[in-house]
């Protein structure tokens, strides 16, 4: 059931963003009395699962979910048609409209990715608000679980203050500033000290495969107490926080296992809170300094709040104050985006290594249904969407608007035969990248 509820919103939200896409481009292009032979939701490599001709137009639905289509008259595109470019341009081909006109057509579809994203961002924030918890409410520092991040000087407890020089707000900003970032500004016993992470440090991340990264510190929750746990019979119960071990306080669930490592292999009195009240209950620890019992990895803001840990803030928007509020998450994201595709295409921060494809982004969904994580996905794969069509390569819309550009600015149109051969080059190019990134998955999956 899991695996259905995830693929359900991985196709609704790439079929949303395919077809809103290339609406983007069919919508001017048939303002300008331009002829759109085919729309395509997925691809028809053989054969299409539905077509049906409207006017001009045939509409259908492809077998294969790798993105979507339409096919413009009179351009050299991914259907490398070119039987209809070696005949007398037609007024209504792609090719004999002005060049405004074919750079409004090319970038329609990413201009409609944009402004989805803004919509949506618009609309959560009405819808939602924000809930958010800020970094002056983290009062005893984080969980730096990475050990690549502890050998690059990132210690549980630090604060994160500022990464690059730009002041962390809120606790949902820090990873991703400080996965990309350099210089760390943080905050220890105290005192304030920069910590400079080396140039291939996403690459050290990635190759350690550890799953952890900086997180908030959370209590030790027990969550189960198996019946061949050898505390079975000490008191423990599902529910209890451990908060102390004989006389070493544990308030977080860090300090829970350095605590194990210490008293490993003996009894001990663990303070144990229960109901708003501290008890003590007697505990066997076992030479691997382990307890047999099962708690929680990660805990709920609301639990977190709940128990005293944080202090979460929320934050509802007027009807009005959605849109500047929107606007600003949309930019922020793009620009996060634009960084993180240029520590991917700099090998030597060794992101490149980081790059998934399809079922890295069928694993982002959950597996289970949130309409308001699924639009916040949507969101940003929007955006992903938008600003990866805009590299200049030539089968992308923005390899198109690099020629356009070229032809208005000089003044002379590239010819049918450069532009058939710039296409192969993008189109073996833009192969080579989804290889690339699906292979990265592969691999993964096999060896990670």
């Amino acid at each position: 059931m899991e695996f259905v509820i995830k693929i359900s919103q991985f196709l609704l939200s790439l079929s949303l963003l395919i077809v809103l896409h290339e609406l983007g481009h069919f919508i001017p292009a048939k303002a300008f009395k331009t002829r759109v032979e085919k729309f395509y939701l997925f691809f028809d490599v053989k054969f299409s699962l539905f077509k049906k001709k409207i006017g001009d137009t045939v509409y259908g639905i492809g077998w294969l979910p790798l993105g979507g289509y339409v096919k413009i008259s009179g351009m050299i595109d991914e259907s490398m048609d070119t039987e209809q470019m070696a005949q007398e341009p037609q007024p209504w081909e792609f090719r004999s409209k002005p060049a405004w006109q074919r750079l409004i057509i090319m970038l329609g579809g990413v201009t409609v990715n944009f402004i989805l994203a803004i919509l949506i961002y618009i609309g959560m924030s009405y819808y939602y608000g924000d809930v958010f918890l800020p970094v002056e409410n983290i009062k005893d520092g984080l969980s730096i679980e990475s050990t690549v991040a502890n050998k690059a000087g990132l210690l549980t407890g630090d604060k994160i203050i500022a990464v690059d020089g730009y002041k962390i707000e809120t606790y949902s900003e820090i990873s991703e500033k400080v996965l990309f970032g350099k210089e760390i500004t943080i905050e220890r016993e105290g005192q304030q000290s920069v910590v400079t992470f080396p140039e291939d440090f996403l690459a050290q991340l990635i190759d350690s495969k550890e799953k952890g990264f900086i997180t908030l510190r959370e209590p030790f929750i027990i969550m189960k107490v198996p019946d061949t746990s050898f505390n079975k019979g000490s008191g423990i119960k599902k529910g209890d926080i451990i908060v102390g071990l004989n006389n070493l306080k544990t308030k977080y669930a860090d300090q829970v296992k350095a605590g194990l490592k210490i008293f490993k292999g003996q009894e001990v009195t663990a303070k144990v809170l229960r109901d708003e009240q501290e008890t003590s209950i007697p505990l066997t620890i076992n030479d691997k300094g382990q307890l047999g019992l099962v708690y929680a990895a990660r805990s709920t803001a609301k639990t977190l709040e709940a128990l005293g840990y944080y202090q979460y803030d929320t934050k509802k928007y007027g009807f009005l104050e959605s849109f500047p509020v929107g606007l600003n998450k949309a930019k922020n994201k793009m620009v996060s985006y634009w960084d993180q595709l240029g520590a991917i295409f700099t090998p030597s921060t060794g992101a490149y290594k980081g790059v998934g494809g399809f079922y890295a982004i069928f694993n982002i969904f959950p597996a289970s249904w949130s309409w308001q994580v699924f639009w916040n996905i949507t969101a940003f794969l929007s955006i992903m969407l938008g600003v990866l069509n805009l590299l200049p390569i030539p089968a992308l819309d923005g390899g198109h608007v690099m020629f356009l550009l070229y032809e208005m600015v000089s003044g002379r149109k590239p010819g049918d035969k450069f532009m058939e051969y710039a296409q192969m080059v993008g189109f073996f190019i833009l192969i080579a990248l989804v290889l690339f990134a699906n292979g990265n998955d592969i691999y993964k999956a096999i060896f990670g």
